[in-house]
């Protein structure tokens, strides 16, 4: 048996209880736990003499414990262990609460290292709940850089780390090298061992950058060639070839002409489309660049050739609004459209399957209901899943399924750097959509305080006097009592709203808590013009067209990203109204106030979006894991960019010199991939 497949339960101190609460942390095996790496470090290295220390910061104070500790009843079940400590610069006052066991560990006379944070009133200084250790004997958890780990209920930081240290001692030599020996040379990366030993216990700062630059490398080396082979599998197997029609045709038919972002984008698609391998494409496009042209013209192409295309769209709202404008499209071209979502009548989705079963209808336009075990193509050529992140890999494989190996084309309207795209989306080419169509409004965007409220509210009265209509966007559903005060959330906002500030307008409220049919009453009410204002949280963020809003709010804009604002304001502008954004924020903190600047600066969404992964990660594009990515667990997609061009590029050398990694120093390589893919085989498909 593999080593590291060791049950976690043979460690010293892993009883039944704590190998469930590690199994909550996705650690089983020895394996598991080498690969649980810390989250963050902390240098406990050097110790300051009490009046030197730093303050409200953790450090290491040496001090000698002045005298026997005392216990105070406070209450029941509040009891304080006090002590003083003094060293030749003065002393501190160390409280500790509930942590009476201590008591019998200070002895009075003896030195010790004392972490946690020193704080001062006038000369005095104080620490709350320090750990400690004697001063000849730190090492343990004084003295050296301690690795921090996540945790849960049942699992301490003592309790990882001895059950790290016990796994290290026992297979830490067993740990395989994936990188072939010439390339870890080449790039003078440490081995695998040394890696695994120093990104847990290391011995130095030298040491620990070394094994987390050999981690990262390894990490994104091994997902870019899962993602390499994945692409060479699928452009190797067959796929429908069709003739491509001459555009002019569908292009003169337009009232509009098409922007040459639009054009490229369809000549690449129809590139892919006659090649005679499965086009795996993602459409990538800012608010209103005209994604939805692109997806009409290749529907146009398959209808052309005979083939049907399945467009699949998160929401009914949504849907609707893509059937009327496909329609309006397609329709006077002789395309055949149907829709079907999952209220509609059984009758109409009977219609509807009918249709669709027997070749009478060119293209379906439909929510998740298309993948549903009623609904059968003739013959489908062509999948487009429109705001991908919103669904599982799952259902865009499950749609695919419902044809012999289709073209699929993946719109996403979150501008997305193009490198973390590349990962994201690796096993598919790229299309981008970089100009608006003419027309299109720039939205005025200003950055503002609580001061400036009642002028805004003024400012809401002229708009709506003018027949406009307004958006606000809250943080929150409902009241939180462990979030700060002065935190809105939608329910509260809206009824304060409707009662003290607009009495005499028509206010709505949606959040993604309500029923979808409620959910999509109330949206396509206020875009009837049923509704003045709509409060709402980020369930606006992809939704249906109001061309007639005029200006969006976004109440506590500090605690979105910069992608999901660009995608709120996204929401305005949309009609030939000059349209604004206002973000109210009273963070005080300097990064709070240049994130919001950005806003106020530019309206280019991959501009943004680049300066959001420099911010904040690759989290804020997705939300809860939505893209179903491989978690990473030492690399970070957005600082170690350069590090994941330089394993992109090595992984794409390699499976040139060995596409299908049959020579055995690609051997370990192969099988850490056959592993990522059937850990993740819901991604991997």
């Amino acid at each position: 048996m593999d080593i590291l497949q060791t049950d976690i339960r043979n460690l010293k101190g892993v009883g039944e209880a704590r190998a469930k609460a590690f199994e909550k942390l996705g650690v089983r095996t020895l394996g598991d736990l080498l690969g649980y790496f810390p989250r963050a470090y902390e240098d406990r290295r050097m110790s300051y003499a009490i009046a030197d220390a730093p303050l409200e910061t953790p450090v290491c104070v040496r001090a000698m414990a002045a005298a026997p500790a005392t216990v105070t009843f406070v209450r029941r079940g509040m009891e304080l262990l006090r002590l003083r400590a003094v060293d030749d610069s003065g002393s501190v006052d160390i409280t500790w609460f509930n942590q009476n066991f201590l008591k019998s560990q200070l002895v009075t006379g003896q030195t010790y290292i004392f972490y946690g944070r020193v704080s001062a009133a006038g000369r005095r200084r104080t620490m709350t709940n320090p750990i400690f250790e004697l001063a000849d004997r730190q090492g343990v958890v004084t003295g050296r850089i301690m690795p921090i780990y996540r945790l849960t209920a049942g699992v301490t930081q003592k309790m990882v780390l001895s059950a790290v240290e016990q796994a290290l001692a026992r297979c830490g030599s067993h740990v395989p090298d994936v990188l072939p020996l010439s390339l870890a040379d080449r790039l003078n990366l440490a081995q695998a061992r040394y890696a695994y030993e120093n990104i847990h216990l290391p011995r130095d700062d030298q040491a620990l950058e070394q094994a987390r630059r050999r981690l990262v490398f390894e990490e994104l080396f091994v997902l870019a060639a899962a993602l390499g082979l994945m692409r060479r599998e699928r452009t190797a197997s067959g796929g429908r070839k069709i003739t491509a029609y001459p555009m002019d045709e569908f292009w003169a038919a337009l009232p509009y002409r098409p922007t040459a972002a639009q054009v490229r984008a369809v000549n690449e698609a129809l590139a892919d489309m006659t090649s005679g391998a499965p086009m795996n494409r993602l459409l990538q496009g800012d608010v209103g660049s005209g994604k939805t042209l692109v997806a009409a013209a290749l529907i146009w192409q398959c209808a052309k050739n005979g083939l049907q295309a399945a467009f699949m769209a998160p929401t009914e709202i949504l849907t609707d609004q893509h059937y009327k404008n496909l329609t309006d499209l397609l329709g006077p071209m002789g395309v055949r459209l149907v829709r079907l979502t999952g209220s509609m009548k059984a009758s109409e989705k009977r219609q509807a399957n009918e249709l669709l079963s027997l070749g009478m209808a060119d293209a379906a336009v439909g929510t998740h209901a298309l993948i549903g075990a009623g609904v059968a193509f003739a013959d489908l050529g062509l999948v487009i899943t429109d705001e991908q992140h919103r669904f599982g890999v799952e259902q865009r494989s499950a749609l695919a399924g419902k044809g012999a190996r289709p073209h699929v084309l993946v719109m996403s309207a979150t501008p997305i750097p193009r490198t973390l795209a590349l990962i994201i989306y690796g096993d598919l080419d790229i299309s981008v959509l970089d100009e608006l169509p003419p027309g299109r409004q720039k939205v005025d965007t200003f950055a503002l305080g609580e001061d400036m409220r009642q002028r805004i509210w003024r400012f809401v009265r002229r708009l709506v006097g003018e027949g406009r209509q307004v958006f606000i966007v809250c943080p929150m559903v409902e009241e939180n009592e462990e979030l700060p005060a002065g935190v809105k959330s939608a329910e509260r906002w809206a009824a304060t709203l409707q009662r003290d500030v607009f009495p005499d307008l028509r206010v709505a409220c949606v959040h993604g808590k309500m029923k979808a049919r409620d959910k999509d009453a109330v949206m396509s009410a206020f875009a009837a013009g049923a509704y003045d204002i709509l409060v709402s949280t980020t369930v606006i963020e992809v939704g249906v067209d109001v061309p007639n809003a005029a200006l969006m709010i976004v109440e506590n804009a500090d605690r979105f990203g910069l992608s999901q604002l660009h995608q709120l304001r996204g929401r305005v502008g949309r009609g030939s109204h000059k349209s604004y954004c206002v973000l109210f924020s009273d963070a005080q903190g300097q990064e709070a106030r240049s994130r919001l600047e950005i806003m106020v600066k530019t309206n280019d969404g991959f501009a943004i979006s680049e300066e959001d992964l420099r911010l904040r990660g690759p989290g804020d594009f997705f939300g809860s894991r939505q893209h179903g990515l491989p978690e990473m667990h030492v690399a970070d997609l957005a600082g170690d960019m350069r590090v994941l061009k330089q394993a992109q590029a090595e992984a794409q050398a390699l499976l040139a010199a060995d596409p299908a990694l049959e020579k055995p120093e690609n051997r370990p390589l192969r099988e850490r991939i056959a592993a990522l893919f059937e850990l993740h085989a819901d991604t991997f498909n």
